[in-house]
């Protein structure tokens, strides 16, 4: 339900900034592409250089792409200039979420990059790899099941709360706060991202009989 709220709270912030790109003639799938290239790029060059804090400032910048584009694409102004492909819609979602694989990618290697070498950190490396391994298998297996006919939308960990503690912690990593903390925190998203997984798997099972 919070996750709700912010989604509305942002989509009424960045309405005027939707129009007003709308009216340049610029599309949702530009910003999903720039928002996407912007967050790589970040991860992949401020975190490996150990700017944790800044790093985490500018892909949050970024990130927010992710709401405007969505914004864009509800309003009637995109609507009428989409209206002669019918799969527009399609298309942006199939191109969006393919898109956040490669950014959530990039954060986690990005801090994992750091913590391996000069961050000389190696638990708090491969807790990040693994939370990126999970956090794709999370995804696959709804995006499986959906592709079957299934429905699998439940787990205690979807990408927007796994993207929220990773970056807020992550940055006050980078502001001092002890690595411990950030360790605990990815190894308890990674268990999230298993227990997720399970549900996932169980919903799917159940819909069978």
């Amino acid at each position: 339900m919070l996750n709700t709220y912010a989604r509305g709270l942002f989509t009424r912030m960045f309405t005027p900034l939707a129009r007003w790109l709308l009216s340049r003639s610029v599309t949702p799938d530009m910003v999903t592409v720039v928002g996407t290239i912007g967050v790589m790029a970040s991860a992949l060059i401020l975190y490996p250089l150990g700017h944790l804090f800044i790093g985490t400032l500018v892909i949050a910048a970024f990130v927010f792409a992710d709401l405007l584009d969505g914004t864009m694409a509800r309003l009637p102004q995109w609507a009428s200039r989409s209206a002669g492909r019918p799969d527009a819609g399609r298309w942006g979602s199939f191109l969006d979420s393919s898109l956040d694989r490669l950014a959530d990618g990039a954060i986690f290697s990005g801090v994992a990059v750091w913590f391996f070498t000069a961050g000389d950190h190696t638990g708090i490396g491969i807790a990040s790899l693994v939370c990126m391994f999970l956090g794709s298998v999370v995804s696959y297996v709804r995006a499986k099941a959906e592709s079957l006919g299934f429905d699998a939308e439940v787990g205690i960990a979807e990408r927007a709360e796994r993207l929220v503690l990773t970056l807020t912690f992550v940055g006050l990593t980078g502001l001092g706060l002890p690595d411990v903390v950030l360790l605990s925190v990815l190894i308890l998203l990674a268990a999230a991202s298993a227990v997720t997984v399970a549900q996932r798997m169980m919903r799917v099972h159940s819909q069978l009989g």
